[in-house]
């Protein structure tokens, strides 16, 4: 992990990758995409942010892992990698954050949480990022145009809010109840805000 920065010296990041994709039409991480899978470009975006290791919560779709995992070993990063499966994961994207949370190691500081189906997260944001999370900030995120986006870097201080969020939503509803609490950094690349949900989304 990075050490130049003034973030806390352990952050771990997550991908959030156990949904069905149903607006997709099923198996959306591992469909093809610019050259390899949709969820590549999370899992780049992951593995480059100054964080110790990546932890893939896995779901609906069972190539996912195998897909992580050999993502991982052609980058050479596969000692970093973690898999963890949210049993839960029909009941949406709650579940996956909740698993994603209770399997992070006591120790750490922080988690970035990227969501899989982000795949041009821009790498330069993601130490700015952490950079931002210091006091009063609980959280950091990027914007684009004003609009707020993904990835998000929270502060251990917010896990215990994390793992009690029920239902298909993620973390919306904490970040808003923030306020200066919630660090905003600006990106000059609107990959923080693009996500693919159908297949001619691209």
């Amino acid at each position: 992990m990075a050490t130049g920065g003034v973030y806390p010296r352990a952050i771990e990041a997550i991908v959030l990758a156990g949904g069905a994709g149903a607006r997709f039409g099923g198996n959306k991480l591992t469909s093809p995409w610019r050259g390899g899978l949709l969820i590549d470009g999370a899992l780049a975006a992951a593995f480059a942010a100054p964080a110790r290791s990546v932890m893939v919560v896995t779901g609906a779709d069972p190539a996912v892992a195998d897909a992580a995992c050999a993502f991982a070993e052609r980058i050479g990063q596969a000692s970093r990698l973690r898999i963890d499966h949210a049993p839960d994961h029909v009941e949406g994207m709650a579940a996956t954050l909740r698993a994603g949370i209770a399997a992070l190691p006591a120790d750490i500081d922080g988690a970035f949480v990227f969501l899989g189906d982000m795949p041009c997260v821009p790498f330069a944001v993601l130490p700015a990022l952490a950079d931002a999370l210091v006091s009063p900030a609980q959280a950091a995120a990027p914007t684009f145009r004003k609009r707020r986006g993904h990835p998000v870097l929270f502060g251990r201080d917010l896990f215990p809010q994390l793992a009690s969020l029920t239902g298909d939503q993620g973390a919306r509803s904490i970040l808003d109840a923030l306020g200066d609490r919630l660090a905003l950094v600006e990106s000059a690349d609107d990959g923080v805000l693009f996500d693919v949900d159908t297949r001619s989304d691209g």
